[in-house]
């Protein structure tokens, strides 16, 4: 059991008590670190007429990790991303995925299909399908649309959507128009967009904001049960949710990595506190 702060509320000391529990599980489920990085950024640099979007940012993400960045507006945590999954070139650094994949000399769709998964804040279902071709359009890979929704599945590819249904919390709804579903279901359902893929990481941008409390714990649990089996990059400003879920906290200024360690680490360092939670 964890420690907590002397004269924490019982029922709050409970729950932190229960996400430790939760975080402490994730990592059980992550492979050996002898496997290597997953994600290793070099001294990125990108700059945009005389801002530098990223100043010589070096960072890297274990296999199986959930690893939380966080920041102000500005500090270059969507064009890391931005970076990481093709959509821009930097003009110094290196990045790679694996052993031997430089994402650098690839594109987008072939990042994709590395297994890099990309969740951006707001939601992009489509609202006029259901639940479940939603998942089914997932698959489609190199197939056009229409074609995908008129295929037949085979019973591999049911079995998948079932068990990603069952890993979103969605099996109930199933059959319900994404159109039909709470901001946090749609954010749930994109997620499982991503996991149809198979993902080895998940780049997921602020994926609580707008969401009710219990949505939000959900998502906690969600991406907690996702680490180890996938790493997962979260970006949020929800320091509450991020305490819950993180084992490890970067925090990016300014483009670079300023201070990363346990939400108790960086919470308690002087130049985060002036810069970003001191704000």
């Amino acid at each position: 059991m964890t420690t907590v702060p002397p004269g924490m509320p019982e029922d709050q000391a409970s729950t932190r008590n229960a996400w430790q529990e939760k975080r402490k599980a994730a990592v059980r489920r992550k492979p050996s670190v002898l496997i290597g990085k997953v994600l290793y950024l070099d001294k990125l640099t990108v700059s945009f007429d005389r801002f530098k979007a990223l100043n010589a940012l070096t960072l890297h993400v274990d296999p199986g990790e959930l690893l939380c960045i966080i920041g102000p507006n500005g500090a270059g945590k969507t064009t890391m991303m931005d970076v990481i999954t093709g959509k821009t070139r930097p003009d110094e650094g290196s990045a790679w995925f694996g052993k031997n994949i430089n994402l650098l000399t690839l594109t987008e769709t072939e990042i994709v299909k590395a297994g890099i998964g990309r969740k951006f804040q707001k939601p992009t279902v489509f609202e006029f399908l259901s639940v479940f071709e939603n998942l089914e359009l997932a698959l489609a890979d190199n197939k056009s649309f229409w074609y995908t929704l008129v295929a037949h599945l085979t019973s591999a590819q049911r079995e998948r959507i079932d068990e990603v249904l069952s890993i979103i919390d969605l099996a109930a709804e199933r059959a319900a128009m994404a159109g039909a579903l709470s901001h946090g279901q749609k954010q749930w359902l994109e997620i499982g967009m991503l996991l149809m893929q198979d993902p080895e990481l998940l780049l997921v941008d602020e994926p609580v904001a707008g969401m009710t409390p219990q949505e939000t714990e959900r998502t906690g649990e969600l991406l907690l049960s996702l680490a180890g089996k996938h790493s997962v990059i979260v970006v949020e400003h929800d320091m509450d949710f991020i305490r819950s879920i993180a084992e490890r906290v970067t925090v990016l200024h300014e483009g670079r990595v300023i201070a990363e360690g346990n939400m108790d680490t960086v919470q308690n360092d002087q130049q985060v506190v002036d810069v970003y939670l001191g704000a």
